[in-house]
């Protein structure tokens, strides 16, 4: 009985820490709207921040874009959506703020491969549920009638063909996924490319707020990225992640 008690209170104070959260998360994304009606823009983007770092969401990033935005800061603006984008492919206030911001901006989109443009067509977390379950099938279809001792059949075959299929096409998208987590975005004005991780590294070339790369490896408070135009090192500061 004592362990039953035990397990119910763990249980309890669970729920009421999920709860919490989501109540503290909420009040920061109130007030985050709040403050941009009241065009307090500064106080809405730390409000905005705070709630998509408690629990990420797209509506609450894209917001965040807009009130980077009538800060002036593309960037950030951009890979604020860019990362609502990667939580909800199909967003489509997203998507058409980052094609204005981005000619605005003057700044072209990142060349994806083309399983990367594939990975776009669902959230990241639906292609691993979606590989998972294909193989199941797959594996279900071949075994199980030699374990029951059914009869062939050719439902059964095209199953297993159907579930392989699908398995293959989740895998490579992925693969895409993963491939996409090395996509940054410049996120200051002018930011320099450097041919050294150090402050006085001599400068390449400078970049445009919003502009993409890839990133390849950190090095105290440098990143190496690939342009573009060319490899160098960028402020750690001035470079974000869409999957951080």
């Amino acid at each position: 009985m004592s362990h039953l008690r035990i397990t119910i209170t763990l249980f309890v104070l669970l729920v009421a820490t999920g709860i919490t959260h989501a109540a503290a998360n909420n009040v920061s994304f109130e007030q985050g709207m709040g403050f941009d009606h009241a065009r307090r823009l500064p106080e809405a983007v730390a409000a905005f921040k705070k709630s998509a770092l408690a629990q990420p969401a797209a509506g609450t990033l894209v917001n965040l874009g807009i009130a980077e935005w009538q800060c002036g800061h593309a960037g950030e603006a951009i890979l604020a959506w860019e990362q609502a984008r990667w939580i909800d492919p199909f967003d489509s206030r997203a998507k058409s703020n980052l094609k204005f911001a981005r000619a605005a901006a003057k700044v072209d989109e990142p060349q994806l491969k083309w399983f990367e443009v594939a990975s776009l067509w669902l959230p990241p977390d639906a292609w691993v549920w979606l590989a998972g379950t294909s193989l199941c099938l797959t594996v279900g279809a071949l075994t199980l009638p030699r374990f029951f001792r059914w009869r062939k059949t050719g439902w059964q075959q095209a199953l297993a063909a159907v579930g392989l299929g699908i398995f293959l096409t989740s895998m490579t998208t992925n693969i895409g996924v993963v491939s996409r987590t090395t996509l940054g975005f410049v996120l200051k004005r002018n930011a320099p490319l450097l041919l050294t991780p150090t402050h006085t590294g001599e400068m390449i070339s400078t970049l445009n707020a919003g502009e993409s790369a890839r990133w390849l490896r950190t090095r105290g408070d440098y990143n190496l990225i690939r342009t573009a135009n060319g490899a160098g090192w960028i402020a750690r500061d001035e470079f974000g992640l869409v999957n951080k």
